[in-house]
């Protein structure tokens, strides 16, 4: 479920502002598809406008969710199970008051 919102969410504030930005350039009534002109009302035509807008979004995510998914890099691969040690965490912080940064590893 948290994928399709991952996938779903992003893509449909993305062809919100795609389709706005696409009609603020283009008048529906003189829009034409294959050569033909588009006949339907612009209210149709908005709403068919937005749902292409946001399918090709939400391929575009789901294409990075996958690529995302590669065998070292799932999930379960790469936390660490009870008893085995996962890799250490790097901290930054302000050293001494100087204003500069050092490196500290935090191991457990």
């Amino acid at each position: 479920m948290v994928r399709w919102i991952l996938v779903l969410w992003p893509s449909f504030v993305v062809a919100g502002i795609a389709e706005t930005l696409f009609f603020t350039l283009v008048n529906p009534r003189e829009l034409y598809l294959f050569g033909d002109v588009v006949e339907y009302s612009p209210l149709a035509t908005y709403s068919v406008g937005f749902f292409a807008f946001w399918v090709v979004c939400a391929a575009s995510s789901l294409l990075t969710l996958y690529l995302l998914k590669t065998p070292g890099n799932r999930r379960r691969d790469s936390t660490p199970t009870r008893g085995q040690r996962g890799a250490p965490e790097t901290a930054f912080r302000l050293h001494g008051g100087h204003g500069h940064l050092s490196r500290r590893h935090a191991h457990g």
